[in-house]
């Protein structure tokens, strides 16, 4: 991010911009979230899969491998998301905010162009997310394919947002997500 003089927030219409954010177990529904969100006007969607299945194909072998990619990543992609916001454009970045260093680099960004957020939690329990993993691994759809195994040692790593990290939180349980 070039700027870090925090804006008000721009005008686009009758809304400002929002910088939606999802919080979640892998297989959790983020993406099928993200989407939703998307729809709104003037939304943007930007999905990190689908960026780093792009820009590093067949490089992300493990945990370690995610965490640099996803790092060059996000490094490229600040500066632009904060454009959006300044050019009324709300975003959705279906990227995860599953740890206090993934959150930090999300709130940067939404205080350097002095936006709105809303972290949306999903919060499923280990069993549901291994039963939808398994099913989009055996559906082939999905750019990366995360065995039970791969799901527990990043979960070990997912902490739940709390009140005192002052998000905006959305809660959404099984039923909602």
């Amino acid at each position: 991010m070039h700027d870090k003089e925090p804006r008000n927030p721009v005008k686009n219409g009758s809304s400002c911009p929002t910088l939606h954010l999802v919080c979640g177990k892998i297989a959790s529904g983020k993406s099928t979230l993200a989407k939703r969100l998307a729809a709104q006007p003037n939304t943007v969607l930007l999905t990190e899969d689908e960026l780093l299945s792009c820009l590093f194909p067949g490089e992300i072998k493990v945990l370690g491998d995610y965490i640099r990619c996803s790092d060059r990543l996000k490094n490229a992609l600040g500066g632009h998301v904060v454009a959006l916001f300044r050019s009324g454009i709300s975003v959705v970045l279906d990227f995860p905010a599953n740890t206090l260093c993934q959150r930090s680099w999300l709130r940067g960004l939404f205080e350097t162009a002095g936006v709105a957020h809303k972290l949306h939690h999903l919060d499923l329990s280990d069993e549901t997310c291994k039963e939808r993993l398994r099913a989009r691994n055996a559906a082939g759809l999905h750019q990366f394919a995360t065995t039970d195994t791969e799901f527990d040692a990043i979960t070990q790593h997912f902490l739940p947002p709390s009140a005192e990290e002052g998000f905006e939180i959305d809660r959404l349980t099984p039923d909602q997500a």
